[in-house]
């Protein structure tokens, strides 16, 4: 996901807030993972005060977000990917690996429609 946007408000009308890839994988790591801040540390190549830190700031971020009716844009920051990563234009699906030929979440999805999220 490039980010996200309150319910029934068309992006042109609403102020955005950016997240950055570092802050979003702090959270994905930490609420999504449900790894310690310490795994979630060791994962990011961080220190653990460090990780304490990109992660609050994300929080506080993302309840701006919601308080105040603003957009979420998670672009930016210093960040390696360990994979290539790509997504399925027919049902959205992400798949990690190297050029994959065609989406195999499920069997109703057999596309080959895919593109590559990173560089």
């Amino acid at each position: 996901m490039k980010g996200y946007k309150p319910f029934g408000i068309p992006m042109c009308k609403i102020e955005s807030i950016q997240l950055s890839i570092e802050e979003h994988e702090s959270i994905r790591l930490v609420n999504y993972e449900m790894l310690s801040q310490e795994e979630a540390a060791n994962k990011m190549n961080v220190s653990r005060p460090t990780l304490t830190r990109i992660y609050n700031k994300a929080l506080k971020i993302i309840a701006k977000a919601f308080i105040e009716g603003k957009a979420i844009l998670i672009e930016g920051g210093n960040y390696e990917f360990d994979n290539e990563w790509y997504r399925c234009q027919n049902c959205h699906n992400l798949i990690e690996g190297n050029t994959p030929k065609k989406c195999k979440k499920h069997s109703d999805c057999n596309s080959s429609e895919l593109i590559k999220l990173n560089n």
